[in-house]
């Protein structure tokens, strides 16, 4: 059987009560590589497609999401820093959605009990509602 390791999931399957960014986008530092000279680390690449792996928090307000499920961060790999949309509320928090979102599940045997966690990677960022016109977009511009 070929099933992928990652699955595909609309934004709204993972996050049914909205996705909303604390924060800004941020890169993804390569924890493996070797430090630089003044102390910092390199961006980490994706290691499927080779491009340059950015991070945003975003919280999940579903009444079902469980204390360690509420704040989740999602990857986004991207040649440039991915834009997110511009905040409309009063609250420090921007609702997003993902172009591309992908799950893969593994198990956190960091606690006193093993647990099944997931790990987001997206192609993009953007307002709620855009997924597919923000990915219609990302696939003309790579034609």
């Amino acid at each position: 059987m070929a099933m992928p390791r990652r699955m595909s999931v609309p934004t709204e399957v993972v996050f049914p009560a909205g996705a909303y960014l604390k924060g800004g986008v941020e890169p993804v530092a390569d924890f493996n590589a070797p430090q630089r000279e003044d102390g910092s680390r390199p961006q980490q690449l994706d290691k499927d497609s080779g491009l340059p792996l950015w991070q945003v928090l975003v919280f999940d307000f579903d009444e079902d999401a469980g204390k360690k499920d509420s704040a989740v961060t999602v990857k986004i790999a991207a040649r440039y820093q991915p834009v997110p949309p511009e905040n409309k509320g009063p609250l420090p928090l921007t609702a997003v959605g993902f172009v591309g979102l992908t799950a893969l599940a593994y198990i956190d045997d960091n606690g006193a009990r093993p647990r099944i966690v997931w790990s987001f990677k997206a192609a993009d960022i953007c307002a709620p509602g855009q997924e597919a016109e923000r990915e219609a977009e990302l696939n003309k511009a790579a034609a």
